[in-house]
């Protein structure tokens, strides 16, 4: 084999194996085979650009309207331990001396990861303690969809968990911890909060967005900067509210000052529907469509379509690059588009 051909075997294999590709094993595999040749030269270009540019780019989509009306247990308290249990291990076994850069890439190793789907997050599809929306392709807002309007939509359903009272997909978990790192890198080469979140937002747009999910996801940006803040604050008081540091120095090791909890940074504009995508015009269509179908869910629990923090939400994150989706907002959409 040829160096491309051994690189390409190599990531076909462990796409295969992914989480993503057999938590749907039937709709997905039989899906793979009839759109070979468009989803491989997709999976050519994603190869590309994700080897030569350092950057993971294999999409999960996130279905925040099927079955929303069902309720989920509170994972917060299960994700706490296991973030602070990671951050423990990681001060325990320290031998780096004071160097914040390294640990912050410690902490993304160990909770993210170089790889399709960043390990917390792999964790939260597969751990039975983490209740989850029940979900499969064929009965998703997404089904039916044809390929140049899905695009490479066909790789996987992220699951939806509650956390801190808010419905989020489990790729938030990703964006936090992986592009969040990025986020505080690019912060780090640039200087201003603004440049580095127009290069994000920028990113989001151009490979987690339109050009090959057709969503480009306010929620995603969202996550992506709350991720930043938490790298920032686990050495800088007052970033986090006005909490201290996660972590201090000492005799260069670092000792945990105060526990993480994902409820410092998880709000209602990590629901995808609450916040909603911005959709390329043919898979909006679609979605309003399939939003019709919640008439009935929003007129017996109309709270659970509803954002009372949306406007100041807007205004806390009117930096970093949210677009217009407010045309679906559904506290706005479906009193509109149901019958009264």
């Amino acid at each position: 084999m040829t160096t491309y051909q051994t690189m390409f075997a190599t990531k076909r294999q462990v796409f295969m194996r992914s989480p993503e590709y057999s938590s749907v094993p039937s709709a997905l595999g039989k899906r793979f085979r009839c759109n070979r040749l468009p989803l491989l030269l997709v999976t050519f270009c994603v190869t590309f650009i994700a080897v030569f540019t350092n950057h993971t780019v294999v999409a999960l989509e996130t279905d925040p309207y099927t079955n929303r009306d069902i309720d989920l247990a509170d994972s917060l308290e299960i994700l706490d331990e296991k973030t602070n249990t990671a951050l423990d291990e990681i001060a325990a076994s320290w031998s780096r001396g004071e160097n914040e850069k390294a640990l912050i890439t410690a902490v993304y190793r160990k909770l993210g990861g170089r790889h399709w789907v960043d390990k917390l997050e792999r964790w939260a599809i597969h751990a039975p303690e983490i209740d989850k929306l029940p979900i499969c392709r064929g009965e998703s807002v997404f089904a039916g969809l044809p390929f140049h309007v899905r695009r490479v939509g066909g790789w996987g359903l992220a699951r939806i968990i509650n956390v801190n009272g808010t419905y989020l997909g489990t790729d938030k978990l990703g964006h936090f911890l992986s592009q969040g790192r990025k986020f505080y890198l690019r912060y780090q080469r640039v200087g201003t909060v603004e440049s580095a979140a127009k290069l994000t937002a920028r990113w989001e747009g151009f490979i987690w967005g339109r050009p090959f999910t057709a969503i480009f996801s306010n929620a995603d940006l969202v996550a992506n900067y709350e991720g930043f803040l938490f790298y920032q604050g686990l050495f800088k008081d007052g970033v986090v509210q006005d909490k201290v540091a996660v972590f201090r120095w000492e005799d260069g090791r670092p000792i945990r000052q105060r526990p993480f909890t994902w409820a410092d940074h998880v709000n209602p504009f990590w629901d995808e529907m609450l916040n909603p995508n911005a959709y390329a015009p043919a898979l909006l269509r679609h979605i309003k469509l399939r939003m019709t179908r919640l008439c009935n869910d929003y007129e017996n629990r109309p709270s659970r379509y509803q954002n009372d923090e949306f406007e100041v939400l807007r205004e806390r994150y009117r930096h970093i690059g949210i677009r217009d989706a407010s045309a679906i907002e559904p506290s706005r959409f479906l009193p509109e588009n149901c019958p009264s």
